[in-house]
Order: C-alpha cells, then sequence, then structure tokens
C-alpha cells in the first residue's frame, strides 16, 4: 500500500496548545495563581500524542541559582561593612604574632638594642612601644661634650604581625644613619604597637589608633620636655609610616592640635597609598563586583591624600619623602606620584624615591630600600636645622625692629 506524501505530512503535523487554569494557594491573602501548561505533540493518524511541561518547573533552577547568587551577593557586601576593621587590620598574622619577643630578634639587631615601654592611650587602653637610641658624631672626632640635636622617629608599622620580627630591618637603618647624618645628632625611635596589635590591649580601629597616636606623640614630647628642661636644645620630630602606617601618620600630622606637642618636622612616607577608597578601586576593579561602591561605609578612611592640605596649614609645615615599590603588587603605582603631586599643590616640601624591583614589603628588606629611607631620615633632620638656624637669626632682628 503506497501513501501518498501528503499522508506523510499530515502524520508529522506538530499541535502546540496552551491552556491555563486557576487554583487556590492557602494562604493568609488567600491570592489567586495561575499555571500555565504547554502541551505538544505529533499528529498519528487519529490520535494526538500529548505532553505537557509545568512553565514553573522550567523556571524554577534558574530562579533558585539567581536567588543564591544574591544572597552570596549581599551577604559578602554585609560582611565586608561589619567586619572592615579585621579586614583591614591582621594583628593575628602569623598566629604567633601576640606572642613574640624582642629577645627572639635581638641577635639579629646588629648591636642595636631595643627596650618595651607601655603607656595609656587617650581613652585609657594600655599600648606598648620600643624604643631605641643612638647618637651619631662622636665618632668622627667631635667632642663627646658638644650638644646634639635631639631627634624622634616616631614609626608606624604595616597592618600585619608585630613589631619584633621588623626590628632587625629598623636596625639596619638606624645604623646607616650614622653614615649618612652630619653633624651631632642623637636618635631616639619610638614604634608604636597599635591597640590589638603585639601586647597592646583592646582591637584596632583607625579611630583608636588615632588616639594611640597622639598618646604616643603627647609621651614623646613630655620625654623630651624632661631630658632638656635647661638646654632647651630644639627636636626634630619624624612620623615614620609604612603602608597603612603612612595614613596613620598623616593622620597625626594633620590632626593634632595640642600646643604642648612637639611640631613635626617630616614624613616618610613608605609605600604609600592616597586613601581606603582607592584601594577598593585597585583592588576590586570589576565594575560587576559590589565592594567598590561601598566606601560610602567605609569607617577607616586613611585618607593621606586630604591630610596633606591640612598639614600645609600649619604654622611648622613638615616635609614630604615618599619611598615607593618599583613593583609594588598591592598599591597602584601611580598612587605615589599623585600624593608627590599633590604636596607641590598645597605647597609642601617633597621628595619621591622609587626602590626598583622591590615588592610591597620588599622595601625595608633591600639594600637600596634601607639607604634611601636612612638618607630620607639624614635629608629632613639637616633641613630641619637649617630652617631652625633660620628662624634663630630672624628672631633677634625681628625683637630689634620692635624695640
Amino acid at each position: 500500500m503506497r501513501v501518498s506524501s501528503s499522508s506523510v505530512a499530515l502524520l508529522r503535523v506538530p499541535l502546540i496548545h496552551v491552556t491555563t487554569r486557576s487554583f487556590r494557594i492557602a494562604t493568609p491573602l488567600a491570592w489567586q495563581a495561575r499555571k500555565s501548561i504547554v502541551q505538544y505533540g505529533y499528529k498519528h493518524g487519529h490520535g494526538v500524542a500529548r505532553r505537557q511541561i509545568h512553565i514553573g518547573q522550567v523556571l524554577m533552577p534558574p530562579i533558585i541559582f539567581t536567588g543564591l547568587f544574591l544572597a552570596l551577593w549581599c551577604y559578602k557586601c554585609i560582611m565586608l561593612v561589619l567586619f572592615q576593621n579585621a579586614i583591614i587590620y591582621n594583628p593575628f598574622l602569623p598566629p604567633n604574632a601576640r606572642s613574640m619577643t624582642i629577645s627572639e630578634f635581638s641577635r639579629q639587631c646588629g648591636g642595636v638594642e631595643w627596650r618595651e615601654d607601655r603607656i595609656k592611650s587617650l581613652d585609657g587602653t594600655e599600648i606598648a612601644l620600643c624604643i631605641s637610641e643612638i647618637s651619631c658624631g662622636d665618632e668622627r672626632g667631635g667632642s663627646p661634650n658638644r650638644p646634639k640635636t635631639p631627634v624622634y622617629i616616631l614609626y608606624f608599622q604595616g597592618n600585619a604581625s608585630s613589631l619584633p620580627p621588623r626590628l632587625p630591618d629598623i636596625s639596619g637603618i638606624l645604623r646607616l644613619l650614622k653614615a649618612e647624618t652630619k653633624g651631632h645628632v642623637h636618635y631616639t625611635i619610638i614604634c608604636l604597637s597599635y591597640r590589638g596589635y603585639w601586647t597592646s590591649h583592646d582591637r584596632p580601629s583607625e579611630r583608636g589608633i588615632n588616639l594611640d597616636s597622639e598618646a604616643a606623640l603627647r609621651w614623646v614630647s613630655k620625654l623630651h620636655h624632661e631630658r632638656y628642661k635647661e638646654t632647651q636644645a630644639a627636636p626634630v620630630t619624624i612620623l615614620w609610616g609604612q603602608s597603612i602606617g603612612c595614613g596613620l601618620a598623616t593622620n597625626l600630622a594633620a590632626k593634632t592640635q595640642d600646643a604642648a606637642n612637639l611640631p613635626i618636622n617630616a614624613l616618610v612616607l613608605e609605600t604609600p597609598f592616597t586613601n581606603t577608597r582607592a584601594m577598593l578601586t585597585a583592588l576590586y576593579p570589576q565594575k560587576w563586583l559590589p565592594y567598590r561602591h561601598l566606601w560610602p561605609f567605609l569607617r577607616n578612611h586613611l585618607d593621606s591624600w586630604a591630610n596633606m592640605e591640612l598639614i600645609a596649614a600649619k604654622a611648622t609645615k613638615p616635609g614630604v619623602y615618599i619611598v615607593e615599590a618599583g613593583k609594588d603588587e598591592l598599591v597602584p603605582s601611580d598612587h605615589g606620584g599623585i600624593l608627590y603631586q599633590r604636596c607641590q599643590d598645597v605647597q609642601l616640601f617633597a621628595e619621591l624615591h622609587t626602590v626598583r624591583g622591590a615588592l610591597h614589603n620588599d622595601v625595608m628588606v633591600r639594600k637600596q630600600g634601607k639607604h634611601t629611607i636612612a638618607q630620607s631620615i639624614a635629608v629632613a633632620v639637616s633641613r630641619a636645622q637649617e630652617l631652625s638656624a633660620d628662624q634663630a637669626q630672624r628672631l633677634p632682628g625681628l625683637a630689634k625692629n620692635k624695640t
């Protein structure tokens, strides 16, 4: 029996029929829902083979996947906002950071002796300091009784680990200062252990560390006044920050208002960044990620760029010495240049140095980095001494004009 082509076509005619029916869900609001059913099949002779597909079942997997993605997205954003202090500050890295001692690293310090002291922050929190002192000038044949210029260096560390493992590298820089410094100078370096770090109490935050910084500067000022009651030697105060320590150092230089504190003569900024908002953009450059847009919820701004304008308005305008890493894997390469240009715009003396081949945490480790930081400190001391001598020469002239 032969089947015509038209009969064959009738056997494979697709049939699609959509029916809709409504049903009631037992909810407090008793709202109406509708359910769509797609029926499809092929005509086989006199009958139609039908199958049913529920649209709800088809759409459910992508809806669940999208919902989970949005839930995780929102969860991550909430965690970044709530726990930003724990993300920015890492006092427990490595795991034994809180239990380290100075004696464990004393052999690596090359003869530079360190001691621990404890002070109270402005809110009563107990914080720790690492202190060392060296004198320059006596070995060059000068008179040991000649008065030395007192120089105080307040050091602000990066966001991880504790002070003891940093002391060997800082000691190397102090030894280099003897070769770089001209004249008779007595250096006192005070390393601030932020709250929550090492043996300091409480938990770290920008607001709390700002209180610690102010307390440390007051302690340094009190130490100087006790040592030089009679001589009234003109001191030189330098703030040295590394990474986030740069933001904390500029915070102190910009916001301290206590007239009893020593004036700040120089800022040494090692691998600085402009502010936390810019770092969010650098760390999360993808526009579809929400993290870069969370800056309105920041509680830690560390805004060195904005602080420069406030620092420039001070009576004593400090010099700014920026030391950046040539291959910084964390901070974008243009941040050092942006801060340098900012100093130029607000009329602050500034120098920009680049340590070639150095990663973010390698500047103080490399030989070139040590020399650059030591030279920057020595230049800052020499410049402060010259400015102090100029002011001393002008004062008698001003007194004569007034009489």
